[in-house]
């Protein structure tokens, strides 16, 4: 069903509307008179977590009443409810609402097996992404793209808007610091949605082995790269509104440092701070929350920034990731040698990132490093994309 999804979730406004340039978006997911017949006669499993939602009711419910043959459930970081701590391993587990048996693909199992797909026809994918490289949605779709080509299987990707899907911006990740939080060469915030994103892994043969996976996806309507968009449902706990989403790309360099990005607070990803950072009349203490058991530096006093009212940008305001915030907070530690942690440069993608903040390279220096990378990149974007920029 058609529905307007241009609502702050979690009951916060986050733009004024004179900001905020609304339409009127379907999802794949919304799409489900279209897609469901193709799953008549199918075993089906699917990669979901809490954001798989038609309207108000989650995926797995919906295609239960049509009586589709649900075989079970593979959920991500975070679990299939969205609710455990970033890293955080999730054990296998049986839904306690429907009986379906929930496999996990984090932690050890990461991948599905020959095993787990035995039973199931066609695997469908549904989770809203956020659009960073470190958003490790991305290398849960990437693995299970793998799965179903070295099994034989097909992948019906439910594509959503990206919300910061309307730039293309940061240092393009070295393969030598590949994880599971940057598993390509492409920037910090790629511009891609989902399913435009599938298509440039099988199309750049970038899936393990170079196989390319037998994928469908089903787009959304009345969406473009410049238009806002609105989550309905918080992607992950520590990311609960739209300034968290928007703050994101920037803000989770200082996962890669000894200061607190506010984890443990009301305001994850908008503010940061540390003990020993001036006091600049800005202060929170990190505890422990659901989502953020032992979140950085609990229980102790931070000084720092909030940046929850810097103005939230939008599409076509040009938008790009900020480093003068980890850049500002480095230069004001006390203690520059213990500033930033080994993680870092799996955020960044290089070691190079980190070089140029300590050399005293300028923002403006930096950016202008990354160019090369980003032009190419682009480039080779632009043939994968569904939705007009």
């Amino acid at each position: 069903m058609k529905r307007i999804l241009f609502v702050a979730f979690l009951a916060m406004a986050v733009v004024s509307a004179a900001q905020a340039q609304y339409s009127e978006v379907t999802t794949g997911a919304d799409r489900i008179t279209e897609w469901a017949p193709k799953l008549k006669g199918k075993r089906v499993a699917l990669l979901v977590n809490q954001t798989a939602t038609i309207g108000n009711t989650h995926l797995v419910d919906s295609l239960l009443k049509l009586h589709i043959k649900i075989q079970k459930i593979f959920s991500p970081e975070h679990g299939f409810r969205g609710t455990a701590d970033a890293g955080e391993k999730v054990a296998n587990a049986k839904d306690a609402a429907t009986g379906l048996q929930i496999v996990s693909l984090y932690g050890a199992h990461r991948k599905a097996t020959k095993a787990d797909l035995a039973d199931v026809d066609i695997v469908i994918f549904d989770i809203q992404d956020v659009g960073a490289r470190f958003y490790t949605y991305i290398s849960s779709l990437q693995e299970m793209m793998e799965s179903v080509a070295e099994n034989d299987k097909k992948l019906l990707i439910l594509d959503r808007p990206n919300p910061n899907g309307d730039y293309v911006d940061g240092p393009i990740l070295d393969t030598a610091y590949r994880s599971f939080i940057g598993m390509q060469a492409i920037p910090v915030v790629h511009g891609m949605t989902i399913g435009e994103y599938a298509r440039f892994l099988n199309g750049e043969k970038l899936l393990k082995g170079s196989v390319k996976a037998d994928i469908e996806v089903i787009t959304c309507k009345r969406y473009t790269h410049r238009t806002y968009y609105a989550l309905p449902i918080a992607p992950s706990p520590n990311i609960p509104n739209m300034k968290a989403v928007n703050l994101y790309p920037s803000v989770c360099f200082f996962e890669g440092t000894v200061l607190s990005l506010g984890r443990g607070t009301d305001k994850p990803f908008q503010v940061y701070g540390g003990p020993r950072q001036p006091k600049t009349g800005f202060s929170f203490t990190p505890r422990s929350t659901p989502g953020a058991k032992n979140p950085p530096l609990k229980d102790t006093l931070c000084y720092g920034e909030d940046l929850s009212n810097v103005p939230e940008t939008v599409p076509a305001a040009g938008r790009r990731i900020e480093l003068k915030w980890v850049m500002k907070a480095y230069n004001e530690s006390p203690d520059k040698n213990k500033f930033f942690t080994s993680f870092f440069n799996k955020l960044a993608g290089n070691n190079i990132l980190v070089q140029q903040i300590k050399s005293g390279m300028s923002e403006a220096e930096i950016r202008k490093t990354w160019e090369p990378g980003l032009a190419k990149f682009r480039a080779t974007r632009a043939k994968y994309l569904l939705y007009a920029e």
